[in-house]
């Protein structure tokens, strides 16, 4: 009998690693892919947080470095290494879970090369990364150019040269939007108008206001998951670059006749790529879809069953290297009432 099992070994499961530890448990971690890092490899090259590195700490290793400088994606691969090293915790990668089966106050966890593992405490720390979400768009699946998801970009240099939209409107949209820009004729297509958030208001990063004001605490996740959309974080580039149409911005297109696109107001123009930014669903293959109710990262159909890392799953911050760790300590205490 294993004390629980962690499914994930990226921020969310070793954070969710480190609260069972902490509160004396010895969890076996199970990792899909060959390092505990979860899919920040595979993250686009240029990627930055949006949070300082005094922020974006998981629970016992502050992040390195100057604490007001923005990790590039390559420091937080390292980081999260390093963590999993120190971390006290049977960490097993390579270790893909199919299917996890309760029975009473006990868990079956199956794993694809046949391993089955007994706990009474399962948390599911599997991220998104690997459910890209590809919306239902006019024409998308007759367009005979390049569909790809932001989960697939990694460079601009592919794309010189290239007519490219950029279906979204949030954070990687905008970030990836402008770098592209760079090198192609880009267009945004959003259902809305583009909305920033200042980076550095009065001086001091958005997150030290978000922590010193409590709101980066605050437990309303269910209330911002319903929010029509959340503001880009901009230090005044993306504003700018927008506002002189590079890239630029239109509502989503209507039809799609091979590779040619028509806009909203009738016009139509040739295309050569889309790029879907438009997020991402959590990746719980292994639980039935009836199995998936949650309230707070606590299930609402099994006892003992709880999640961490889910966007919105508490609070602001729920799905961050800044939040996943207060999700894990309130999620782990809640399970270990159970049982």
């Amino acid at each position: 009998m294993i004390d629980a099992v962690v499914i994930g070994a990226g921020q969310s499961g070793l954070a969710a690693a480190h609260a069972l530890r902490t509160a004396g448990r010895l969890p076996v971690v199970l990792e899909a892919g060959q390092e505990p890092v979860g899919s920040w490899p595979s993250y686009y090259e240029s990627l930055r947080l949006f949070s300082p590195a005094r922020y974006s700490s998981l629970p016992g290793m502050p992040f390195p470095g100057d604490p007001d400088h923005y990790p590039h994606r390559d420091e937080v691969v390292d980081y999260l290494r390093r963590y999993a090293k120190h971390l006290d915790a049977d960490l097993r990668t390579g270790h893909r879970v199919s299917a996890v089966h309760g029975h009473g106050d006990r868990f079956t966890v199956h794993v694809e090369d046949g391993t089955e593992l007994t706990t009474p405490l399962v948390v599911a720390a599997s991220g998104a990364f690997g459910q890209p979400h590809r919306p239902a768009l006019p024409g998308l699946d007759s367009f005979t150019g390049t569909v790809l998801h932001a989960a697939d970009y990694r460079e601009p240099g592919p794309f010189a040269g290239q007519r490219v939209i950029v279906v979204g409107g949030a954070n990687t949209a905008v970030q990836v939007g402008y770098e592209l820009a760079q090198v192609a004729t880009v267009t945004l297509a959003t259902r809305r108008p583009v909305t920033f958030a200042p980076q550095r208001p009065l001086g001091r990063d958005v997150h030290f206001w978000s922590v010193a004001s409590g709101f980066d605490h605050l437990p309303i996740g269910h209330l911002l998951r319903s929010a029509p959309h959340m503001p880009v974080n901009d230090d005044g580039r993306y504003r700018r670059a927008l506002a002189v149409g590079n890239p630029g911005r239109r509502g989503v297109f209507t039809a799609i006749d091979g590779d040619t696109v028509t806009w909203p107001d009738g016009t139509r123009e040739h295309l050569d790529t889309i790029l879907l930014a438009t997020g991402y669903r959590p990746e719980l293959s292994y639980l039935a879809p009836a199995e998936r109710g949650h309230r707070k990262g606590i299930s609402t159909v099994h006892s003992g069953l709880g999640y961490v890392g889910l966007e919105w799953q508490r609070s602001f911050a729920s799905a961050t290297l800044r939040g996943v760790g207060r999700d894990a300590r309130h999620v782990v205490r809640r399970l270990l009432r159970q049982r």
